[in-house]
């Protein structure tokens, strides 16, 4: 999650303070406690009752909200395993899309954690290492964003921890732990934000800066899309800043600008080739087709609205508001909450008046390109209208995905906000002489002065509404459905005889983003030691522009459609002269059907068009060798 927040040498004590002539003091570095112990195992807690379900059947369970981006994640772990394994370029695969195959830096592949992780995978499989990463990379989100809260921006532990579990743990994001684990893999943004603002330490430049292009560098075979957000948010968080302090911007301009060069010059160097690789490389393409993703706007009920995978959740109201991604989704009472905290702090903290700045851009730039009211798209443009759909850098975005900014930076708002309540009973920490009057969070309370009395009340009113606001949004476990583990002549090996090295295995139905995901299991799970044609993923289409899936062949087009009416076509000659034709161009050895829904129409149609099948173990079998 992109994790706004201002200058990370700043406290709740005195939020928002910038001296204009000197730096301020620096906090001791803190050594982890027992209380981070702590947090840390909480988080680690929640992130196992997140994927509770799939722990109770983990080798046959499957999200039932994502089972295809679930089925993709699983091979992806395991082609980081085989890229390991084998010594082959991880960038690229030929094990699904034969024998075209997959360029891997221009689709999610997650490589960042995939490859660290393969030891892992060849030990335990795919399904464990996926559902294991899933809650650890929450619970790992968490808690670097409870690091970053704790050691830069607030002092009481209690807030950092209500803002980091929001941010780990936000609607939005446990709504992408539906199958996408990518958007949940977060843990390196609130580093990065905070070396992006630490950039204009004097003396630190080039420290700062080869940490930030380290950083982001590794970032980029996280999540790119992700990085991107984070960028957009530190460049408004930074234009905010230089607007409200202008002279302090200006004193650290240089070194900022130097530590930047510095980080952007080092992160281009590590990542440059994969870069080149993704835009240039094999199967590499050019947006996708007719901007498919640009109508995905945020609908402005779903702000208020409780996300299904929170304890106050409703799946009916999918029905409603319709099945988007649910990137905000806070519902009233926190969305109340942080209206009444953004009033309260923002005259006196700087840090309040950014994230005011950081709500109001990115909620407004989610929308899309019509304005959504409870499901119904009305006449009204909204600002995604005037972006074009091939406008580079942005012609793969969600606008909806934007909104991950604004439950970023309601999370920090939560943290300050604890923090601010927490302060009272505390010595103030006094603000630098520059600082101005309205910037002083803190004033030498006495016990009769009346900002101790209104404390005495307001500590606990405050305490009650955030933990209320909060309460409803605790994550319930994911949803998860069965999923038939692969026929026994797949795990077994028993189709090792019939394909021999630089040929393929075509399972029916033939894997493709709509049909066939059980399928792409097979080679999940077995290692991917068979090359299998179509897949999951996007490549080029016509025109060089992306699009979902291999382009269809006539024998996977007639697969497709039969299974759709449930019943055998006319097949003609013309049909199987074809079938032979696909075959060849997938090098294929053997055709392989095993239990499915469509098992009897697909078993006719396979035998009009190559002949009789063979029982082998537990599948219909066409050994092809001789056609082809």
């Amino acid at each position: 999650m992109a994790v706004p927040v201002v200058d990370p040498s700043l406290n709740s004590a005195s939020v928002g303070v910038e001296p204009v002539a000197a730096d301020p003091p620096r906090r001791p570095r803190r050594r982890p406690a027992r209380a981070d112990v702590l947090v840390i195992g909480a988080y680690a807690v929640l992130g196992v009752l997140v994927c509770l379900n799939y722990w109770g059947d983990v080798q046959h369970r499957v999200s039932s909200h994502l089972p295809t981006d679930h089925s993709w994640f699983e091979w992806l772990f395991a082609h980081g395993a085989y890229s390991l394994r084998h010594l082959e370029n991880p960038l690229f695969t030929a094990r699904q899309n034969a024998p075209d195959g997959v360029n891997m830096m221009a689709n999610t592949s997650l490589l960042g954690v995939t490859l660290p992780l393969a030891p892992l995978t060849l030990l335990l499989g795919p399904q464990v290492m996926y559902a294991l990463y899933l809650g650890g990379a929450l619970a790992a989100t968490a808690s670097t964003s409870y690091w970053m809260l704790s050691r830069h921006l607030v002092r009481s532990r209690a807030a950092a921890f209500v803002g980091g579990a929001f941010l780990g743990f936000a609607p939005g994001i446990v709504h992408h732990a539906n199958g996408q684990p990518n958007f949940v893999s977060n843990f390196l943004l609130p580093l990065i934000v905070a070396r992006v603002l630490r950039l204009g330490e004097p003396g630190r430049w080039w420290r700062n800066g080869v940490a930030l292009g380290v950083l982001v560098a590794y970032q980029i075979f996280i999540n790119e899309e992700m990085l991107l957000l984070t960028a957009l948010a530190c460049l408004v968080t930074l234009a905010a800043y230089v607007v409200q302090r202008p002279r302090a911007a200006w004193a650290r301009a240089g070194s900022f600008a130097a530590a930047l060069g510095v980080g952007g010059g080092l992160a281009l160097l590590l990542a440059a080739y994969p870069i080149w690789f993704q835009f240039n490389g094999p199967q590499s393409y050019r947006g996708l087709q007719g901007g498919v993703f640009h109508s995905w706007g945020e609908d402005l009920v779903a702000f208020v609205t409780f996300a299904r995978d929170t304890v106050a959740g409703d799946e009916a109201v999918e029905k409603t508001i319709g099945l988007t991604e649910q990137n905000t989704w806070f519902g009233w009472p926190l969305v109340l909450v942080a209206l009444v905290a953004l009033v309260l702090l923002v005259r006196r903290s700087l840090a309040a008046r950014i994230l005011a700045v950081l709500v109001v851009v990115f909620a407004v730039a989610s929308i899309g390109p019509k304005v959504r009211f409870n499901g119904v798209e009305t006449g009204i443009d909204g600002p995604w209208a005037y972006v074009p759909d091939d406008l580079p850098l942005v012609e793969m975005m969600m606008p909806t995905r934007l909104a991950l900014v604004v439950a970023a930076a309601v999370g920090v708002l939560l943290a300050l906000a604890w923090d601010a309540l927490a302060g009272g009973g505390r010595p103030p920490v006094p603000a630098p002489r520059s600082a101005p009057a309205d910037e002083q969070v803190g004033e030498p309370a006495t016990p009769t002065s009346p900002a101790r009395s209104r404390r005495r009340w307001l500590r606990p009113v405050g305490y009650a509404a955030i933990t209320l606001a909060l309460l409803p949004l605790f994550p319930r476990p994911l949803p998860a459905q069965h999923v038939d583990p692969p026929p026994h002549f797949i795990t077994a090996g028993e189709w090792r005889p019939y394909v021999p090295a630089g040929r393929t295995l075509v399972p029916v139905p033939i894997p493709s983003n709509v049909h066939g995901l059980p399928t792409l299991r097979w080679s999940a799970l077995t290692g991917q030691e068979f090359p299998i044609p179509g897949g999951y993923f996007i490549g080029p289409g016509p025109g060089e522009q992306g699009m979902f899936g291999a382009p269809n062949r006539p024998t996977s087009t007639l697969i497709y459609s039969t299974m759709d009416a449930g019943k055998l076509p006319p097949i003609t000659e013309e049909d199987r002269r074809r079938a032979v034709e696909d075959l060849r161009f997938w090098r294929a050895s053997v055709v392989v059907l095993g239990a499915n829904p469509r098992e009897g129409v697909l078993r006719e149609l396979m035998t009009a068009l190559l002949g009789p099948p063979r029982r082998v173990d537990d599948v219909w079998l066409w050994d092809v060798r001789g056609l082809v």
